[in-house]
């Protein structure tokens, strides 16, 4: 499963308003990198595949592709600002070899 926290949903919210893609449903991917690191990519999606993997998290729906599922299955996506103060996305993924709990450092602008 796939989640996004509150502060993810409000600030998906808010780029789908800007962006005129509001009721669109997110598509999340990822990849595993050659040195072993993950790769991550979101977007707002005008066409679903009959092989996508739908969920609703915080009333958006969350396409995966199926080769994705993998990677970001346990996955919750958040919102947060940073030791810099700049504010980003993050995924807290427990299969990325990056990722630790403590320092929230698989990062990602949308």
């Amino acid at each position: 499963m796939f989640t996004i926290s509150e502060a993810a949903a409000k600030q998906i919210k808010e780029s789908a308003k800007q962006s005129q893609s509001e009721g669109l449903p997110l598509r999340v991917a990822a990849k595993k990198n050659v040195d072993g690191s993950f790769h991550y990519g979101v977007g707002f999606e005008e066409t679903t595949k009959e092989e996508d993997l739908a969920f609703k998290s915080h009333d958006i729906t969350i396409l995966i592709a199926p080769q994705s599922m993998p990677l970001l299955n346990g996955t919750e996506m958040d919102f947060v600002q940073l030791d810099n103060g700049e504010e980003h996305f993050i995924f807290k993924n427990p299969n990325d070899p990056s990722y630790t709990a403590e320092d929230n450092n698989s990062e990602h602008n949308l």
